[in-house]
């Protein structure tokens, strides 16, 4: 992971957000290894975490 990954997608969230995004959705396992919530003015989706939540409460 490199710092300047992380950066790029700031920027990219960033530009999202000026244009109206509320939230952004990390679909891939490799983007919620550099952005986490702390890295976003707005709400992060991170998706495998959320379907492994899921999968562990419907196996439950």
């Amino acid at each position: 992971m490199r710092e300047e990954s992380r950066v790029g997608y700031q920027r990219v969230i960033g530009d999202l957000v000026r244009e109206g995004a509320e939230g952004v959705i990390l679909g891939c396992t490799e983007i919620e290894l550099l952005i986490g919530q702390e890295h976003s003015p707005v709400p992060v989706f991170p998706t495998t975490r959320l379907h492994a939540q899921a999968a562990v409460e419907a196996a439950l």
